[in-house]
């Protein structure tokens, strides 16, 4: 029967590289095992499997390296490996370090230097001395390194020898320096190609993960006002990139993998999206972690992917029969009962289908900044009833409250009435936690879409949201209404720096709304 590949864990059907966390590395680790996905396929499994160990190795030898720091625990040999020449290398540079120290003490002009111990490194260098003299001569300096994790040579071994011979080179070249120095010359440079040619060792990074990177970057935003729910739309980016990467470590991330992702996920997802919310969501990410200085490079900076533009065919919002034949459907829409008779929605979502359309379609507002409202945020002011959209009770795109005059036909059909009679809090959603208004907001704003969709309410190439949002523009500059009030009406950026000075007053809101037309609903 042939036995489980090690680090290879098998969880339903799902593949993981797993490695134990020894006990003394758990406080630093922060668990007691780390796991890599490989996703369901095992011939994919087993071709990253060693990647995904080495990847993981790496990440406990980083907190290896912390505890053997406090000498707590002792390093795993062969840990941080060295080549023979780098240890010669590393060696001779300690040795003319620790001649310096020496020459400090006055009584270092009483040390000379063993003819004999010179000849025994020449011999040791040309190979003339066996395994027990070797081990004399510089057995202490490789279990020095042994301890220090750059070896796992064994006595008497071709590569334990290689290293010996190595060392005494090392020694020798050291001695030289220090024959030079006694006669007043410290310009001395190493001769043997050995370690001449020794190329310095590489310090891999330690691995960071794209998705804790990913989660304090969401906090850092939440800190400025903004991703209240938790990123969700843009998260669905990043798993798409490590899923392509089938890896977490953001230090390997290299510009072409990012390249390569995209032109895989133009094949999977709209192309605008990706352009509008997958690319500019890994660019932020990366361009955050780098300034943070938690990783040495940014892989995204420069990519742009180009995004074919839409066809249109129509105009953008609706146009009044089409809005008049949704504002109906909406104002006599009946709740789905049950054989029963019993009412199979809850207040909220009938009073999100019955009156969200028309508070759209008179406001310009985004369907999601509707369904957030909250019956507090409707008030009047003189002879004018407000709704304030304000972050507090979800999100706007800007992060700026703004109030909003409601029209004289919402008033008339009745909406005040709806008011009056609902509990406080949410008006179309039945979120009780204010960190989850947000999501619930949107949730039922994507369900009320669904219906108007299900009941052929949405003309072919019209957004359900920004429908409305284009059609008040296009219906207020048919009444005279500047374009300024407009935007401060819908929350819409100010298009110069000059339109920032000054305030669109509540009363030159509603004058401005006063004029939009009544729809004919009978």
């Amino acid at each position: 029967m042939a036995g489980k590949t090690r680090y290879l864990l098998n969880r339903n059907g799902r593949f993981f590289a797993r490695l134990v966390v020894p006990k003394e590395l758990r406080q630093i680790v922060g668990k007691s095992e780390l796991r890599t996905p490989l996703g369901p396929d095992l011939r994919t499994a087993m071709k990253h499997l060693p990647g995904a160990v080495a990847a993981l190795q790496h990440e406990l030898a980083v907190a290896e390296r912390q505890v053997t720091a406090s000498g707590a625990v002792k390093v795993q040999p062969g840990r941080y490996p060295l080549a023979y020449n780098q240890i010669a290398a590393s060696h001779y540079a300690q040795r003319l370090a620790f001649d310096d120290l020496l020459r400090n003490d006055p009584l270092y002009a009483s040390i000379s230097i063993d003819d004999l111990m010179v000849q025994r490194l020449r011999d040791g260098m040309a190979g003339r001395l066996n395994d027990v003299n070797l081990a004399d001569l510089v057995g202490a300096q490789i279990e020095r390194f042994r301890h220090l994790g750059n070896l796992t040579a064994q006595p008497g071994t071709d590569e334990w020898r290689q290293i010996a011979r190595a060392l005494c080179v090392a020694e020798y070249e050291a001695l030289s320096r220090v024959v030079e120095r006694d006669e007043g010359d410290f310009t001395g440079q190493p001769e043997h190609p050995l370690i001449v040619n020794a190329q310095p060792p590489v310090d891999t990074p330690a691995p960071v993960s794209i998705k804790r990177l990913w989660d304090d970057y969401v906090k850092s935003r939440q800190l400025l006002g903004s991703m209240k729910d938790n990123g969700r739309r843009q998260a669905l980016a990043v798993n798409s990139l490590t899923t392509f990467l089938r890896h977490d470590n953001a230090v390997k991330v290299a510009k072409k993998d990012i390249a390569d992702w995209l032109d895989y996920v133009v094949t999977e997802r709209d192309p605008s999206t990706v352009s509008k919310v997958y690319l500019p969501t890994i660019r932020s990410l990366f361009r955050w972690a780098y300034e943070k200085d938690r990783i040495p490079t940014d892989p995204a900076v420069g990519l742009r992917i180009a995004a074919p533009k839409k066809v249109q065919n129509r105009e953008k919002g609706y146009t009044t029969p089409e809005a008049i034949k949704v504002l109906k459907a909406s104002l006599a829409y009946q709740p789905k009962t049950g054989s029963n008779g019993k009412v199979l929605e809850g207040p909220r979502v009938i009073a999100a289908k019955r009156w969200v359309p028309l508070l759209c379609a008179l406001t310009g507002a985004r369907v999601a900044e509707i369904t957030q409202l909250r019956k507090a945020d409707v008030r009047k002011e003189g002879d004018v009833h407000v709704a304030r959209i304000t972050p507090e009770a979800g999100s706007t795109k800007t992060g700026q409250w703004r109030d909003v005059p409601l029209h004289r036909q919402i008033i008339a059909l009745g909406f005040l009435d709806y008011l009056k009679s609902a509990p406080d809090g949410p008006l179309f959603h039945n979120a009780t936690d204010p960190a989850k208004f947000t999501y619930y907001a949107k949730k039922m704003a994507n369900r009320l879409g669904e219906w108007l969709q299900e009941n052929k309410l949405v003309p072919e190439g019209i957004q359900p949201s920004h429908g409305w949002r284009h059609r008040l523009k296009t219906i207020g500059r048919e009444v005279g209404i500047q374009d300024r009030v407009l935007d401060a009406i819908q929350g819409h950026a100010p298009r110069t720096a000059g339109d920032n000075y000054g305030d669109i007053t509540i009363k030159t809101k509603a004058d401005a709304i006063e004029r939009l037309p009544d729809y004919d609903l009978t």
